[in-house]
C-alpha cells in the first residue's frame, strides 16, 4: 500500500507492507501530476514499513527512471536500517538529483525545503 501527499512542489510517498504494481502507477501519477505544476519536483520516500515489493514494479521502476531522470531536485529516502543496502540503486536511477538517507522523516522534510 502508499500514500502519498503533493504539497506544492513536494511530493511524499509512504510505502506501507509490499509495493504493489497498482502502487507504483499511483506514484506515477503523482509524479505526472507535480510536475505539471512545477518542472523539477522535491521527494520524500519514506520506506520504514514497507516489507518489500513485486517482481513487475521491479521492471515498472526501470521503465518510470529512464523517463524521469531529470525531473527530480532533492529526493530524500527514509529508512530503517533493513532497506539501506536497497538504497544503492538510487543514485543512477535519479542522476539529475541531489539524494540524501535519513532514518527521521521529519529531518527529511527539513532537507528537502532547505536552499
Amino acid at each position: 500500500m502508499i500514500v502519498i501527499e503533493e504539497e506544492n512542489d513536494l511530493l511524499k510517498a509512504t510505502v506501507y507492507a509490499e509495493l504493489t504494481l497498482a502502487d507504483f502507477r499511483e506514484f506515477e501519477a503523482a509524479v505526472r501530476h507535480e510536475l505539471s505544476q512545477a518542472p523539477k519536483i522535491k521527494l520524500l520516500l519514506d520506506l520504514t514499513k514497507m516489507s518489500g515489493y513485486t517482481v513487475d514494479v521491479a521492471w515498472e521502476d526501470i521503465r518510470f527512471t529512464r523517463a524521469h531522470a531529470r525531473d527530480f531536485r532533492r529526493i530524500a529516502v527514509v529508512t530503517g536500517s533493513l532497506w539501506v543496502t536497497w538504497l544503492g540503486w538510487l543514485p543512477s536511477a535519479f542522476t539529475d538529483a541531489e539524494i540524501r538517507h535519513f532514518e527521521d522523516a521529519a529531518a527529511a522534510t527539513t532537507w528537502l525545503h532547505g536552499p
